[in-house]
């Protein structure tokens, strides 16, 4: 099973909207958005592509009353999980918070096999070294909505544990000048 995890959107629609498009287009079943949405009706540009929406919020929170009651509309296809979320896909434990030294913490737990954050708009992939004796791999896809940075998202297989961080398509069909980085599982 491949997703798409982003953050920091940040209200940029259009953005977000390329992302999840090239994302679904290269295989991803569902979306794991760490949080800053800021509006919540941002993500109704995201219904058309028919995947889960797992959000978390950050600290530009926006509406959380709208959040909640945008996840609970017959049709929507987001699922809000508040400030951080624990998810079971694919046979894989994922948890997702907004704030990347509370992701570097649970990340030492060893309770998880990756850890995505957001906050700081800075694309990353490292394998930690967990308490257990394993790794686990924590994720900062930057900030999808291009805030100070590149648009940017990460691709991740959650079969085989390989992580793509793609820049974000800016025109339909239209390919990234810089290659993906990848990250294969040791």
């Amino acid at each position: 099973m491949k997703v798409c995890i982003l953050s920091d959107s940040h209200d940029n629609r259009r953005l977000l909207g390329e992302a999840v498009e090239d994302a679904k287009a290269r295989g991803a079943e569902a979306v794991l958005h760490c949080g800053d949405v800021v509006a919540p009706t941002t993500l109704r540009v995201l219904r058309k592509f028919e995947l889960p929406v797992h959000v978390i919020h950050g600290n530009n929170t926006g509406d959380l009353y709208a959040m909640s009651k945008l996840s609970h509309e017959p049709d929507s296809v987001v699922r809000y999980h508040g400030q951080d979320a624990v998810l079971h896909l694919a046979g894989r434990t994922a948890f997702l918070v907004h704030y990347p030294h509370y992701a570097a913490a649970m990340a030492l737990t060893g309770d998880y096999d990756l850890v995505c954050c957001g906050h700081d708009h800075r694309a990353s992939i490292h394998q930690v070294s967990n308490v257990n004796g394993g790794i686990t791999h924590l994720l900062n896809p930057g900030t999808v909505g291009g805030v100070g940075a590149k648009p940017t998202y990460i691709l991740a297989d959650l079969e085989t544990l390989q992580f793509e961080i793609r820049e974000v398509p800016t025109a339909p069909g239209e390919a990234c000048n810089t290659p993906p980085v990848t990250v294969h599982e040791s």
